[in-house]
């Protein structure tokens, strides 16, 4: 693979583990030898409530094209992000990509300026550079940005990767980078695009070659789907395992690049070469696979739909709904110097968000103000993806875009401050599990720890953006029958022999679950316990049942509403899945499968 293909992590780590190339070199060609073995994942987290208050108030004036003079002597503060939907709430609050005249930002004070960055590694440069200067007594430096805007579940990769390289330049502990807000949500905008086959039946992804950004929330979107359908994950993007779903790494960290992957390969006959691995060892053999799908957004999402047939969205953040919110990540100690910066920054943000919710010009400007600044299409397309568009092609159906805004109070509710459902942390744990257990790109071998959530989050400036109407918390609604079934996994949940009750290592698989359901948040649940053979087959329906049951007590002990589960099932020992022959088998049988349902 090009050097120019490769992550910005794994050029890192070839960097930072030069000296022992050689003896890698050894261990990578010679057939046979162990490597990262593909994954079974414990499952995602799906949260009950869709965050989506609106508050009640005026219209404001709509920003207006001129440059602010009233701000323009005051340091300006750079804030670099992809071309992302999502992101339009910050951008309309500054008018565009410079403040302007009468926007929400002048009228707080603060002189911002968005870059559009569509390549992760550049994002991390643009930090860098910022902190570069920071140090050399700079508190408003020039070079770089103050901060970046990416995919809330793409933090934990970001931030411990980057936060390496910062201790590793100027020690432990002197700088961190935090996440101060969350000002939108993608809601259907990201997704896993590939052959309708993989919704009708998940199992047929085994064997799929997926382009996308590994590590980032795209990434996640599509290992999300393979772990909540008990599919392994390979975690090795040099290898290919014909009994996983693979990944190969989109050029450049570009989302962009991952759609013309796709395209690339079913309409040239574009192929990868990958070394063939079998339970966790290389064969000698190489494989040249073709691309069979995507992980990407808007608007990568709509080049694919434009050039080809026979794809269509398998799963997306409106199945996840909490999954990806637009996170804004600075510098902690520029922000304890420029605290009245930042918190205004949010407060102009949460207030426009505000606006786009009630009113429809601004939906109008925003779009018009997205255009300008990503200089890509026009105010109608933005506009049309920000609420979603579907269509049709050779008789398949599917969706592209879909964002949201984020104001204060869902801002607020986000991060469990106002309900107690920390939404973001449920995010950010099982994405860290991910990185922990997949090893993404040489995640482990690069960084030396995943930075936790406690250190990655300071919502203390969210907590004083004052002045601004907060509204109430949005409950969710499951009145309703749910029948489209986003997911089924069989979760392997211990429980003491011949009881229902959980057994400490069950809890910990319990926790990944609910982790699952807080990104899925507006989905519904079933609940069928299974048992092996021991026993007699009558006591055996009771205990399954007994085992849901507690499978559902637990969960509900966590906060999930006890509305939300639709149906609590038994069905004893007449579905193994395995021989009951074998002590293993027996184990394999003893399982919860959870459904999620919209």
């Amino acid at each position: 693979m090009k050097w120019s293909k490769l992550t910005f992590f794994s050029k890192a780590l070839i960097v930072l583990i030069i000296a022992g190339a050689v003896g890698g070199a050894v261990y990578y060609f010679a057939p046979g030898l162990r490597i990262d073995e593909s994954k079974q994942l414990e499952k995602l987290d799906l949260s009950e409530k869709d965050i989506n208050n609106v508050v009640t108030s005026a219209e404001l004036p709509l920003p207006e094209p001129a440059l602010s003079t009233e701000v323009s002597s005051k340091p300006v503060v750079k804030i670099a992000g992809y071309a992302w939907n999502a992101q339009s709430g910050i951008i309309v609050a500054n008018g565009g990509a410079k403040t302007t005249k009468g926007s929400l930002m002048e009228k707080n004070g603060v002189n911002l300026e968005i870059i559009r960055q569509d390549w992760l590694s550049e994002l991390r440069n643009l930090q860098m550079k910022f902190i570069e200067e920071f140090d050399q007594g700079n508190n408003n430096p020039k070079e770089g940005v103050a901060g970046i805007m990416i995919m809330g579940d793409g933090v934990p990769f970001y931030i411990s990767s980057a936060q390496q390289a910062i201790d590793d330049k100027y020690g432990a502990g002197k700088y961190q980078l935090q996440v101060v807000g969350v000002v939108g949500l993608s809601y259907g905008e990201d997704k896993l695009i590939g052959p309708p086959s993989w919704k009708m039946n998940p199992q047929s992804m085994k064997g799929a070659l997926i382009s996308t950004v590994i590590g980032d929330g795209d990434w996640v979107t599509a290992v999300n789907y393979a772990s909540a359908n008990n599919i392994k994950v390979n975690p090795d993007p040099s290898t290919y395992d014909a009994e996983a779903v693979n990944f190969v790494a989109a050029a450049n960290d570009d989302y962009i690049e991952a759609s013309k992957d796709l395209i690339k390969s079913q309409k040239e006959g574009y192929t990868v070469s990958l070394k063939e691995v079998k339970a966790g060892k290389l064969t000698g053999k190489t494989i040249n696979k073709k691309v069979d799908g995507c992980a990407t957004w808007t608007p990568g999402d709509k080049m694919v739909f434009d050039e080809l047939g026979g794809v269509t969205d398998i799963i997306s953040t409106r199945e996840f709904n909490n999954q990806m919110a637009t996170a804004v990540i600075v510098l902690k100690q520029w922000a304890d110097k420029n605290k009245d910066v930042v918190q205004n920054i949010l407060k102009a943000t949460y207030t426009a968000c505000n606006q786009m919710k009630q009113y429809d010009d601004w939906r109008k400007k925003a779009a018009e103000n997205v255009a300008s600044t990503f200089n890509m299409e026009n105010a109608d397309y933005w506009y049309n993806m920000f609420k979603g568009q579907k269509g049709e092609k050779n008789g398949i159906s599917y969706n592209m875009g879909g964002s949201r805004v984020f104001n204060l109070s869902d801002a607020k509710q986000y991060f469990g401050i106002t309900d107690g459902t920390n939404r973001y942390k449920a995010v950010y744990d099982q994405v860290s599990s991910y990185l922990k257990n997949l090893n993404p790109a040489g995640f482990n071998q690069n960084v030396k720890r995943i930075v936790p959530y406690e250190e990655a989050v300071n919502v203390s400036f969210l907590n004083q953006v004052e002045n601004i109407d907060a509204g109430k918390a949005y409950t969710a609604d499951y009145s309703e029958k749910a029948t489209n079934v986003v997911a089924s996994g069989e979760w392997q949940i211990n429980f003491d022999v011949g009881r229902a009750s959980l057994r400490p290592e069950g809890k910990d698989v319990l926790e990944q679950i609910y982790n699952l359901l807080i990104q899925a948040e507006d989905s519904k649940l079933e609940l069928t316990g299974h048992t092996d053979n021991t026993g007699t087959q009558e006591n055996n329906y009771s205990l399954s049942q007994a085992r849901a049951e507690a499978v559902k007590s637990y969960l509900i002990q966590r906060g999930i509403p006890a509305t939300r589960f639709q149906k609590i099932e038994g069905k004893g020992q007449d579905e193994p899945v395995a021989d009951n022959a074998t002590a293993a088998g027996k184990a394999k049988n003893r399982r919860v499968v959870v459904s999620i349902l919209k």
